[in-house]
């Protein structure tokens, strides 16, 4: 298992990023949150299986249809939070 600080950047609120990364989160069974942060960003904690992470976080570099990711941040860590599922937070 993995743990991964993720920040996106760009045009990724008011478009369903939330609810885009918790289908994601869903498909590669990842666990963690996503939040909306006051500088306009999104930030996400996920775990899950290095392979699942990966393969989750390109779909994140992506984002739903109508965000535009300028930028994505990720740092990595052995450290485990022990998430059970994954939410949105507010």
């Amino acid at each position: 298992m993995v743990h991964a600080d993720i920040r996106i950047y760009g045009r990724v609120q008011g478009v369903g990023f939330r609810f885009f990364t918790t289908r994601k989160a869903q498909l590669y069974r990842i666990k963690g949150w996503v939040k909306n942060m006051a500088d306009g960003s999104v930030k996400c904690e996920a775990e899950g299986e290095k392979s699942d992470l990966q393969e989750f976080i390109k779909e994140l570099k992506k984002g739903p249809r109508s965000a535009r990711v300028r930028d994505v941040e990720i740092e990595k860590s052995d450290k485990l939070e022990n998430y059970t599922s994954f939410e949105v937070r507010y």
